[in-house]
């Protein structure tokens, strides 16, 4: 965990500037109550909305780190929620639990071995009562990708949804191996994630080579909008069958009371229902609507 030391190495005028964009009531209270969770070496330090240290107890170089890179940490914020806005809609489809939690949420991030430029960011809501007593009653409410100096995503972020699937898949074998009663019980079903994860990987590399990395709409004719709408409907196909297979060994593990081990398993799915989602409000809703605005301005 070393988001802390790298973030130490960035200086607020060297990132470039965020375009201005309206967010929703949704979006401007989370931005108003998000907590980062950042890492210096093994520990995880939690900040409030302030920049206090909520946990652990500081040490001086924590302090100084904040003390010293407060504009930093606010431009992290603004960069999170406004991928959230345009390249997510994890706040969106989890809004129940969030309002219900006052709309406290948590952002640990992961850095991604990029000289502090790329992260991984796990969220989760909690209870703004219960933060200090009871923080292992968070919930997990997904995951995001955000890169401090480039906004735009190329094929609107999917390469970036594909590789962490693959990952999180690894990491739930690993857990596998260690948490459940009996793991060879559950071979078929391991066996078939990972190839619909194979099939995911290469059937979308092969379909996103045909699309254009960033869309321009004022150059794209309705045939065009249609068939990279046609397109994209295509991968997120793969994303449901393979939420299918998930779904189904989900249920099977808590049919046999695999306690200790579902979680990674239900939380692989949240991630897989998340991206779903963002498929069809962000991706091929906006582009359906797209279609239908172009036809009726040309009629």
């Amino acid at each position: 965990m070393n988001e802390v030391e790298e973030l130490k190495k960035i200086e607020a005028e060297n990132l470039p500037a965020l375009k201005s964009i309206l967010m929703d009531d949704l979006h401007q209270k989370v931005l108003k109550n998000l907590h980062l969770e950042l890492g210096a070496g093994p520990v995880l330090y939690l900040l409030s909305p302030s920049y206090s240290i909520i946990n652990p107890t500081p040490n001086e170089d924590i302090n100084d780190f904040i003390q010293k890179k407060e504009n930093v940490l606010d431009y992290l914020k603004e960069c999170i929620i406004q991928n959230l806005a345009v390249y997510s809609v994890l706040l969106d489809v989890n809004s129940y639990y969030i309002e219900q939690n006052n709309y406290v949420v948590l952002a640990r991030l992961r850095e991604r071995d990029s000289g502090g430029r790329r992260y991984e960011i796990k969220f989760y809501t909690h209870n703004p009562r219960e933060l200090l007593t009871n923080y292992n009653d968070k919930i997990y409410i997904g995951r995001d990708f955000i890169d401090l100096f480039h906004f735009k995503r190329k094929y609107m972020g999917i390469k970036e949804f594909i590789a962490s699937l693959k990952t999180q898949y690894e990491m739930v074998i690993d857990k596998a191996q260690e948490k459940l009663k009996k793991p060879m019980e559950y071979k078929a079903f391991f066996q078939e994630i990972k190839e619909y994860v194979t099939e995911l990987q290469a059937e979308s590399s092969i379909i996103l080579q045909s699309l254009p990395p960033y869309m321009d709409f004022s150059k794209l004719s309705g045939e065009d909008l249609i068939e990279i709408n046609a397109q994209y409907r295509t991968i997120n196909h793969y994303f449901i069958e393979l939420n299918d297979e998930v779904s189904e060994f989900e249920n099977i593990l808590h049919f046999n009371k695999e306690i200790d081990f579902v979680r990674y398993v239900t939380k692989y799915k949240k991630d897989l229902s998340n991206f779903i989602s963002y498929f069809n409000i962000k991706i091929n809703g906006c582009l359906t609507q797209k279609i239908y605005n172009f036809k009726r301005n040309n009629q």
